[in-house]
């Protein structure tokens, strides 16, 4: 090769390695979508919205939340894996990427996603009505062997993430969940209604979400399925220290991009929603609304959506809820 060649090659690729560096550097250069796979005015969808305004600061562009509802979530979570690996759409993934495809909904899994960072959980409850007899878990837990069909329980779908962490739990326990019938409902809400009228005695709901009836005094927490306790609550026992039994179970959120985005745009995205979940804001934010805070990068988070995928397909298969 002559010189004049090997001066030529050599610029070749030194442009190159500086267009990347520069390509790099210069993300986002346009607007980023954050796909919502719940409707607007929920939960996820205020948590997204506040990562979005404070990801903009970061990032220096406009984060576009769009609400892709439907299908119990397939549609929104599709949405985002189908996407291209760009770093131009990001989605909030929730805990039921780990249920939908045992249930034969879909073939994604948390493993279908670039994993960005955890931002959220909030760790099932054990609650029932003020005015009920059982004053801690274990009496409940009791009043379950001793009388397998008598208290109902309500608070989610047939299937969804609050019946499965009853179901869990009393599978933990060497009890059939089916000794306490699940009364499907429309959510937290209706089923927090339906224990407070005595229609169900038991709502395994997360604390946040019972949080105006308790401090009403109208539903007693008795439990948390968590390692430790939340701040919302810090009396109340984990489920551990007031039953012996180690079932945990949390609802998550954490911002996912499609499989495939490179490296760098990862890490930048990953640094940013640190930044967003470590900041007063965003930490102020979610402790008026009584959801937990928690961060996890990258590897962690992927982690934690193996571990969610696992335990929900092992509780859906025992009690007969995987297809």
């Amino acid at each position: 090769m002559s010189k004049f060649s090997r001066a030529l090659a050599g610029a070749v690729v030194l442009g190159a390695l500086t267009f990347s560096a520069a390509a790099q550097a210069a993300y986002p250069e346009r607007p980023i979508t954050l796909i919502v796979p719940w409707a607007a005015g929920g939960g996820t969808d205020a948590t997204a919205r506040i990562i979005g305004s404070l990801l903009e600061k970061d990032l220096g562009q406009p984060i576009n939340v769009v609400n892709r509802t439907g299908g119990s979530g397939v549609v929104g979570h599709s949405a985002i894996a189908s996407a291209a690996p760009d770093g131009y759409t990001i989605g909030l993934l929730t805990v039921e990427i780990g249920m939908m495809h045992w249930q034969g909904l879909t073939e994604l899994t948390g493993a279908s996603y670039t994993p960005i960072g955890l931002v959220n959980v909030d760790p099932a409850g054990l609650s029932v009505a003020a005015d009920a007899p059982y004053k801690t878990a274990a009496d409940l837990v009791a009043a379950i062997k001793a009388n397998p069909g008598k208290l109902k329980a309500s608070g989610t779908g047939q299937g969804g993430i609050w019946h499965l962490a009853l179901a869990g739990m009393l599978r933990d326990m060497k009890i059939d969940p089916a000794s306490v019938p699940w009364v499907p409902s429309n959510g937290a809400a209706p089923g927090l209604q339906d224990l407070v009228a005595g229609g169900v005695q038991i709502a395994p709901v997360s604390l946040p979400e019972a949080r105006s009836l308790i401090d009403a005094n109208k539903v007693r927490p008795l439990a948390v399925m968590a390692d430790k306790h939340v701040a919302l609550y810090p009396n109340v026992p984990t489920l551990k220290e007031a039953t012996g039994s180690g079932w945990t179970l949390a609802v998550w959120r954490g911002i996912g991009a499609p499989k495939g985005v490179s490296a760098e745009v990862r890490d930048k995205l990953a640094a940013a929603v640190k930044k967003v979940v470590e900041s007063k804001e965003y930490t102020e934010f979610m402790a008026k609304q009584g959801y937990g805070v928690a961060y996890a990068g990258p590897e962690d988070f992927a982690k934690t959506m193996a571990k969610s995928d696992a335990d929900l397909g092992a509780t859906m298969k025992a009690v007969g809820l995987a297809k």
